[in-house]
C-alpha cells in the first residue's frame, strides 16, 4: 500500500472511530432503588387491610394500601420531612424522604406532627379515622397509605394544598404514583390482586401468606 493510500485509510478509520464514539448512546441511569420502608404503625399487634387498591380505589395506578392497626395510630413509615397538605375541610399528612420518595396518610384524626417537622420511622402522626379534608369517602377507621415519587415528574408540583382528593387521587396519581406491588413494608411484601381492594401479604422471612382483604399480626 502506497503511503498516500495508506495515510487516506488511517484517517477514514480514524474518523469512522471518532463518529462512534460521537454516536455512542448515552449511558442509561440506574433504576431507583425501591426505599427502606416500615408499617406506618407499631409492629407486635394485628391490623385488617382492605388490600391493594388505586388512590380512588376506582382506576389508575395501584399505590395505596389501607391498614387498621390495633392501637389506631398511624406512624411515619420511614425518617423524613413532614409536608401538610391543606384543604378547607382540614389538613392530610404526607412526609417526603430521600430520593424524592413520599408517603402519605389520609384520613387521620388528632394529628400530631406539624409542616416542616423532621420525622423518624415509626414517629406518631396521628389517629386513624374517617377524615375527609379535601373530599373522598371512608368507612370505618383507618390510614389510607399511599406511595409516590416525586422525581418521577419534577413538573408536578410537590405542594397539593388545595387540591381536591379527586384531583390528587387522579392527575397527580397517574404522574407520581409508585404502585404498591411488590414492595416491602417492615417484614412483609405486598401483592397486588386482580381488583381493586384484593392481594395477599407474604412475610419475607419464611413466606406466609395472608389473604386481603384480612387481618394480620406484625
Amino acid at each position: 500500500m502506497s503511503g498516500n493510500r495508506r495515510s487516506t485509510w488511517l484517517l477514514a478509520a480514524a474518523a469512522l472511530l471518532s463518529g462512534g464514539l460521537l454516536l455512542a448512546p448515552a449511558a442509561v441511569a440506574a433504576p431507583l432503588a425501591d426505599p427502606v420502608l416500615s408499617l406506618p404503625f407499631a409492629t407486635g399487634q394485628h391490623t385488617y387491610s382492605a388490600g391493594v387498591h388505586s388512590d380512588n380505589g376506582q382506576s389508575g395506578v395501584k399505590n395505596a394500601i389501607d391498614f387498621s392497626p390495633n392501637d389506631g395510630i398511624a406512624r411515619s413509615a420511614a425518617a423524613g420531612t413532614v409536608r401538610m397538605q391543606r384543604c378547607s375541610g382540614g389538613d392530610w399528612v404526607t412526609v417526603d424522604h430521600s430520593d424524592g420518595w413520599r408517603t402519605g396518610y389520609y384520613h387521620l384524626e388528632g394529628i400530631q406532627v406539624q409542616d416542616g417537622q423532621s420525622v423518624s420511622a415509626g414517629t406518631p402522626l396521628g389517629r386513624t379515622g374517617n377524615a375527609l379534608p379535601c373530599g373522598g369517602s371512608s368507612s370505618g377507621a383507618h390510614v389510607h397509605f399511599t406511595l409516590w415519587q416525586l422525581n418521577a415528574a419534577p413538573s408536578v408540583s410537590a405542594d397539593w394544598s388545595g387540591l381536591s382528593y379527586d384531583e390528587v387521587s387522579t392527575r397527580v396519581a397517574d404522574e407520581v404514583g409508585v404502585p404498591v406491588d411488590g414492595k416491602v413494608l417492615g417484614a412483609w411484601r405486598f401483592r397486588a390482586g386482580a381488583q381493586q381492594y384484593s392481594g395477599r401479604a407474604e412475610r419475607v422471612g419464611d413466606g406466609f401468606s395472608v389473604t386481603l382483604p384480612g387481618r394480620f399480626q406484625v
